[in-house]
């Protein structure tokens, strides 16, 4: 095969494992409602991460392979893991117990913006012309997706933005110093098991410091959710991670920014909470147009 046709499936490989993932990280934010019907988020964040991390050490002697291992690209995954998913996920639970799914997913959105600026900064990346008219079009279309109408009530101060937003700088960065490890060492199941555990660490230390013993409470339908939000939060993060192995930041990020399209359509079906507008069909369409001129260009 040809080195260009080779390239030309990488990325083709790249944008369906990219969408694929946008799927399973709104169901996460769809899940995480119900958790939190039963449990706090900081105590949820203490299940659903270690989840992902004790599937991750079962299947590793099975998709691993120690031999081939690279303590460079460990060094990139393992500063990863300090704040993503772990610090990420704790910020997202509870933006989304204070202002819901479908805004919390929205101003998360914005991740591809830090990512590409972390991406030019660290790994040299050039963004074109038409490819930064999609990235806008694309946040642009998500943040229409959560227009407050004037005139309606809104249970959340501007101040609760810093969650998300501190959730999508640190989700952006993540992904280019991800993607430097990615080339000393293309193994996404490997970036996944070295940053779980370290995340599993922190989150559950941080909880612990938080919380307090008296006040780390659990609940058993609770577990059971958020542990479902592991599940699905896993498969999107390693979804991620073997897009990000074989395209570019540019490329990944905006795509994965999408994911509140679906939060929007699985909170319609499954929470009854979501209401279509004249904003979020513009939404809708900007979204969309940004991800055909990425696409295409």
């Amino acid at each position: 095969m040809l080195p260009g046709a080779a390239a030309g499936m990488n990325i083709d490989l790249s944008i369906a494992i990219a969408l694929g993932s946008t799927v399973f990280f709104a169901l996460g934010l769809i899940l995480t409602q119900y958790g939190l019907r039963y449990m706090g988020p900081f105590s949820g964040a203490t299940i659903s991460v270690p989840t992902t991390t004790l599937l991750c050490w079962l299947a590793s002697p099975w998709v691993l392979d120690a031999s081939q291992w690279n303590w460079r690209a460990t060094g990139f995954f393992a500063a990863v893991g300090l704040f993503y998913p772990g610090v990420v996920s704790l910020l997202t639970f509870e933006a989304g117990r204070r202002m819901g799914a479908t805004i919390t997913g929205t101003v998360g959105s914005t991740a591809p913006f830090f990512a590409i600026i972390a991406a030019i900064v660290f790994l040299g990346e050039r963004v074109t012309l038409l490819g930064g008219i999609a990235v806008a079009a694309i946040i642009g279309g998500v943040v229409l997706l959560t227009w407050q109408p004037r005139g309606l009530p809104r249970q959340w101060s501007r101040r609760d933005l810093l969650l998300p937003i501190g959730g999508a700088v640190l989700r952006g960065v993540a992904q280019a110093v991800l993607k430097l490890g990615f080339l000393s060492w293309p193994n996404p199941f490997a970036a996944g098991l070295v940053g779980y555990t370290l995340s599993s660490a922190v989150v559950t230390a941080g909880v612990r410091l938080h919380e307090g013993r008296t006040g780390f409470a659990l609940d058993r339908k609770g577990i059971a959710w958020f542990a479902l939000v592991g599940v699905s939060n896993g498969i999107a993060t390693f979804a991620l991670y073997v897009a990000l192995s074989y395209g570019s930041v540019t490329i990944v990020a905006p795509l994965v920014a999408t994911y509140p399209l679906f939060t929007m359509l699985l909170g319609a079906a499954l929470l009854h909470n979501e209401r279509i507008t004249v904003a979020r069909l513009a939404g809708v369409a900007a979204t969309v147009a940004g991800v055909v001129l990425l696409l295409v260009r």
